[in-house]
């Protein structure tokens, strides 16, 4: 749960939408065993201050050998940051995420938001929108998300935090 009232308040929000959606489509594909969209990111993720303080407690709770392999992943991706992008917090070979309780608003409300002109950014999803699917599906604001989130102060993309957090912590903890 976030520290920061602001965040936690969002948080709550967006789960709420999920859960509505959630709760009339039984079929909704963003579910556990989908990572479809930690592997086709349009850039590097951007975090506000409190998104990357709930993430980084997330970060220091997991063991120093996961740790190196997402070091190696965000040095990769500060190295070649052009999109798609996977995210490198993703264990590749399970397809999960090893901080999903600490994830970002995104990567919360992605898959159940729209964006004024730019609308949805799941393919799965648009398609079914295209096939007359999902009429019925009352979508979150994102663009309400992100003036929420501008709120919170400046968002910095993952790979400078973690590169930043990696120099106080001397790279790894235990």
């Amino acid at each position: 749960m976030p520290t920061d009232p602001a965040l936690h308040q969002l948080h709550l929000e967006i789960d709420q939408r999920v859960g509505q959606i959630r709760e009339a489509h039984a079929d909704w594909q963003c579910a556990k065993g989908c990572d479809t969209c930690c592997r086709r990111l349009a850039a590097v993720p951007r975090l506000t201050p409190p998104e990357w303080a709930l993430l980084e407690e997330g970060l220091a709770a997991l063991p120093a050998k996961r740790l190196e392999e997402i070091g190696g992943h965000v040095t990769a991706l500060a190295a070649a940051p052009a999109g798609p992008v996977t995210c490198p917090l993703l264990d590749r070979s399970t397809g999960a995420c090893p901080v999903y309780a600490q994830r970002p608003a995104a990567c919360r409300s992605y898959g159940f938001y729209v964006q004024r002109d730019l609308g949805l950014y799941c393919s799965d999803i648009e398609a079914r929108v295209a096939q007359g699917e999902l009429a019925d599906v009352v979508w979150g604001n994102h663009d309400a998300v992100d003036r929420q989130l501008t709120a919170m102060g400046e968002a910095r993309p993952l790979t400078e935090w973690f590169a930043a957090w990696q120099g106080r912590a001397g790279g790894v903890e235990s």
